[in-house]
């Protein structure tokens, strides 16, 4: 018997994503509900070769929903998902909302989905999309040598701001071929062949919030004693982050050590050719589930020192996927039945 499943900001693009992903992966479920704001009432998404029509959140009885997937943004999720887990639902957040707080698991299946054995509040958080292929990548390097320190750039596409960003990116690139005005309203500077050092808000210290968050979610998620500094760069690429990755261990390992790890590691495959082209680019990872690392080598500059390139669809592995990954790893524990079932 198979699971009832309810995706929240369905018309989203991380939405989208997570139907999609529901049915390319065969999650066992019975029925799949589509839910948005009341604007999008009626509207129409796809489930596999199914078409659903979307219903409205705030009149929708979640008393036999299984698992919620919820994909509508901070404030929604602040007021919603309490509220639905009372009914017996598991929460799977794509949020901020719920990454920081102490009784909410933050979980990347493949690095500690132990968590997901302590899911008191009825809610599981997921990660930032930076974080969740950083922390891929990190945790097979640092279960063998231990990782002190680690210094990392993003490089992140634009629909990591949502169908908005990427609308900005294709209307000025159209526009500067056309040679008309550019207008900038989702982010502060012209995206369209350029870069923005900027994510998220400015905090007191400097770094934005974007860059606080990989600080934090990296230690709640593989270990508190890690040192992390990020500058995290908005890019013209419509899908797939990338990040330059520095790390300092505490014990040796040599660059050929960390490749045959890291090729061994769920979740990753590592493309690592020392020629023109023997590396994974942003265009390449797009639509992939994995986390490709390439460019691995050992930093010159420190001791025991690491230096690699990573990449990842943001909209799966950094959002959609990684949450129906959670899903997949409670039902496969046994740490989820469905109601029908337990009825």
């Amino acid at each position: 018997m198979g699971f009832k499943i309810a995706v929240v900001g369905a018309t989203g693009n991380v939405g989208r994503e997570m139907l999609s992903i529901l049915a390319e992966r065969a999650f066992p479920a019975d029925e799949v509900v589509a839910l948005a704001s009341r604007r999008s009432q009626g509207s129409e998404v796809s489930y596999g070769d199914k078409t659903l029509k979307t219903k409205t959140l705030d009149t929708y009885d979640f008393s036999d929903v299984d698992i919620c997937l919820m994909s509508a943004g901070g404030e929604v999720s602040k007021e919603w998902s309490p509220k639905i887990a009372a009914q017996g639902a598991i929460v799977i957040d794509n949020s901020s909302a719920w990454r920081y707080d102490q009784d909410v698991p933050l979980v990347v299946p493949e690095v500690n989905a132990e968590a997901l054995r302590d899911v008191r509040k009825g809610i599981v958080a997921n990660p930032n999309c930076s974080t969740a292929q950083l922390v891929v990548a990190l945790k097979p390097l640092h279960d063998r040598a231990t990782i002190r320190r680690v210094v990392v750039a993003t490089y992140q596409s634009v629909s990591g701001a949502g169908k908005d960003g990427m609308d900005e990116l294709d209307r000025q690139t159209k526009a500067l071929y056309s040679l008309q005005d550019v207008q900038e309203k989702k982010f502060p500077k012209r995206i369209a062949f350029n870069l923005i050092p900027h994510i998220d808000v400015f905090m007191e210290d400097g770094y934005t919030k974007e860059e606080w968050k990989m600080m934090a979610e990296t230690k709640k998620i593989l270990d508190p004693k890690i040192k992390l500094t990020a500058t995290c760069v908005r890019v013209p690429v419509f899908i797939s982050h990338s990040e330059a990755v520095n790390v300092e261990f505490e014990n040796p390992i040599t660059a050929d050590e960390a490749r045959d790890i890291l090729r061994a590691a769920p979740g990753i495959m590592v493309v690592d050719k020392r020629e023109p082209g023997g590396y994974i680019t942003p265009h390449e990872a797009a639509g992939e589930d994995a986390t490709y690392i390439s460019r691995i080598r050992e930093d010159i500059t420190v001791e025991n020192g690491l230096s690699f390139w990573c990449v990842s669809d943001n909209l799966r592995k950094g959002a959609a996927l990684n949450a129906i990954q959670i899903a997949e790893a409670m039902a496969n524990r046994g740490l989820l039945k469905p109601k029908k079932q337990a009825a």
